[in-house]
This record gives structure tokens, C-alpha cells and sequence, in this order.
């Protein structure tokens, strides 16, 4: 399981310092025309950016990581009047799109989780490779993975490795956890993962470090992913014009099912008409339709320059006419912990 969102460390050229991972792919897919208005949700390193730039188009390009807007002002300059930055989740891009001055996109581009900047940077904790404060936020304000080491319960903190992490040892390590914080709370990235590989080991063959799954779940339960996850998408299909494109590069089975699942609703998969009950309301018309052949996931040439993108799934979808849907209860429950499992 990969641990987020992977750029590879290949120059892209000019201020770009990595090339996100199914770039070409996830460029093909947005079809991008000269002139037409995109919104990159997860700017990064503009990887994606640039690549539409280039393409004649204009782009609003997001990003909640302050780190990230700062770097992109070589970019903005290089391709001036046609890239707007804005700090902010993507949830809002809908909303950021139209403050500034865009009442409908021709495309939106999200590349779902942690960048490879982010993790390569030891002080923002995303990282049990090296040293440093459990932090793990995105934004540098909200809880800290420390924070909820320290305060939530044990329950909470099972719920979270568990379904986050899909930690079969949930249990295990949140009472290690509640047990060792009255003396020694934690608060380094090195002695959670050290505890971890002690009270739950790898499994013979396991190639991952037995920590790589609880450090996902605390980094999604900072930075609420699945949930924001959930709002781009609704955000997309707000924004998109007819004949728009929404294209998403997932890293996990997390991400990937929600954008699947979001994708298949939105497209009427399994809700023939012919179906429904007497007296039972039609179903909402599609407001996306779907192309054959997904996922699209990396070549070889890809995998070798960057391990990273191993498991890498790209889905895209085209807007109907159709107005957008209602929040869907069932996409919403895959955001969030259920109720708690009892294993560990």
C-alpha cells in the first residue's frame, strides 16, 4: 500500500521539480483545448499544471499546503495571466474556481494524497524513514498526529489505524499507545514506528515496514482525506460545463473505491429504470458518463523511474448536462470509520 500521492523525481523542466505520476495519461484524459479553463485541485510541484499551460490553456491551481503556493510563483510568472494560485482545499474548488471569475471549468485535474515533497521533507513528519515531530498536517494548523496520539481514546485511535490503515493490529498498537502516553506520550515519527514494529512485527514476506499502515491512517484522520476526497468530487461535478472532463489519480484502495464508487453512481452503473418498484421515484439523470478501459495505471517505463507509482489508478469521466446530485449517504460512509471492529 502505497503511502500517498507519488511525483517522480525526474526534472520536469523549468520550476517543476517532479512530473506527477500518470501525467501523459491523466493529460490525455482532460483532452485540454487552448483557451479552456482547468482547475488543477492538487498543484504540488505543477506538474499538471504546466502541462496544461503549455497546452494553450488557463488554469486555477489549488493546493492546501501554504509550502506548495509559495513554490509555484516561478511557474505563475513563467506563464503570467494564465495561472492563478490559490491556497485552499479542494473540497472548495468550486467555489475558488468561481471567486476567480470562472462560472464553469472545461476540466479538473486531482492527484489524491501526499506529495512526494511533502514526505521527502523529514520536519513534516509524513515520513518513518527519518526523525521528526509527528505532525503530518498539510496545512501546519488543525490537530497534529501527536495530538491525537495524546488526547483521543483508545477506541478512537483503534477506529482510526483500522480503517485508515486497514491495520489488522489496530487493537494492539492503540493500547500500546494509551498505555505508554501517561509516562511517554509520542511525539517523534521514530519512536511511534519503533513501538509499532515491536508490539506488531511484520509478517514473514511483508516487504513494508510494519508502521507504513498506521502512519497512512494518522495522515488521513489529520487531514481528513477521504472526506475532502468526497467534496472535490461533488465540487467537480458543480463546476464542470457540459463536455467537461474530471480526471483522478488515486494511490490506495481507500481513494480508489470512492472515486469508483462516485464515478458508478454518477453514471447510473446498476440502476436500470426497468428495475425500479411501482410507485418507486426515478433515479437522478447521469451526470457523468464513463469510458471502457479503466483503471489506467502506470506502464513499466513509469514503475522503474518511480517505484512510488506501484499503485497508482487513474479514473476519469465526461459531464452531461444533467444538474449536479445530492450528497450520496452511502459515498459518505466510505469517508469515515464505522462502527468499531472488533479485531486487534
Amino acid at each position: 500500500m502505497n503511502a500517498g500521492r507519488g511525483e517522480s523525481p525526474i526534472a520536469a523542466g523549468g520550476p517543476a521539480r517532479h512530473v506527477p505520476v500518470l501525467l501523459a495519461e491523466t493529460v490525455d484524459a482532460l483532452a485540454p483545448r487552448a483557451g479552456g479553463v482547468y482547475v488543477d485541485g492538487t498543484f504540488g510541484a505543477g506538474g499538471y499544471s504546466r502541462a496544461l499551460l503549455a497546452r494553450g490553456a488557463q488554469v486555477v491551481a489549488i493546493d492546501r499546503d501554504p509550502a506548495a503556493i509559495a513554490g509555484g510563483a516561478p511557474l505563475a510568472a513563467e506563464f503570467s495571466g494564465r495561472l492563478t494560485l490559490v491556497e485552499g482545499r479542494f473540497a472548495a474548488l468550486d467555489a475558488i474556481a468561481r471567486a476567480a471569475g470562472f462560472v464553469a471549468v472545461d476540466g479538473v485535474a486531482l492527484d489524491v494524497g501526499v506529495s512526494s515533497m511533502q514526505l521527502d521533507v523529514a520536519e513534516r513528519g509524513f515520513s518513518l524513514r527519518r526523525d521528526a515531530p509527528l505532525d503530518m498536517r498539510m496545512e501546519a494548523k488543525g490537530r497534529s498526529a501527536a495530538d491525537i496520539l495524546r488526547d483521543d481514546d483508545e477506541a478512537t485511535i483503534a477506529d482510526i489505524l483500522y480503517v485508515f490503515g486497514e491495520e489488522r493490529a489496530a487493537r494492539r498498537i492503540a493500547r500500546a499507545i494509551v498505555a505508554d502516553r501517561k509516562t511517554a506520550p509520542y511525539v517523534s515519527t521514530l519512536q511511534l514506528a519503533a513501538m509499532i514494529a515491536r508490539v506488531a512485527p511484520a509478517r514473514p514476506g511483508e516487504a513494508i515496514h510494519p508502521a507504513t499502515r498506521s502512519f497512512q491512517a494518522l495522515r488521513i484522520a489529520v487531514n481528513d482525506e477521504l472526506g475532502q476526497l468526497l467534496g472535490g468530487l461533488e465540487a467537480a461535478e458543480r463546476i464542470l460545463a457540459p463536455g467537461g472532463r474530471l480526471a483522478v489519480v488515486t494511490f490506495h484502495s481507500l481513494e480508489d473505491r470512492i472515486v469508483k464508487f462516485f464515478f458508478a453512481r454518477r453514471a447510473s452503473r446498476g440502476r436500470a429504470a426497468s428495475r425500479l418498484l411501482p410507485g418507486e421515484p426515478a433515479q437522478p439523470a447521469s451526470t457523468f458518463r464513463l469510458a471502457g478501459g479503466q483503471p489506467i495505471r502506470p506502464g513499466e517505463a513509469e514503475l522503474s523511474a518511480n517505484p512510488r507509482a506501484r499503485s497508482a489508478k487513474l479514473r476519469f469521466a465526461e459531464r452531461t448536462q444533467a444538474p449536479p446530485q445530492a450528497r450520496d449517504i452511502e459515498l459518505v460512509a466510505l469517508t469515515a470509520p464505522p462502527a468499531r471492529p472488533g479485531r486487534g
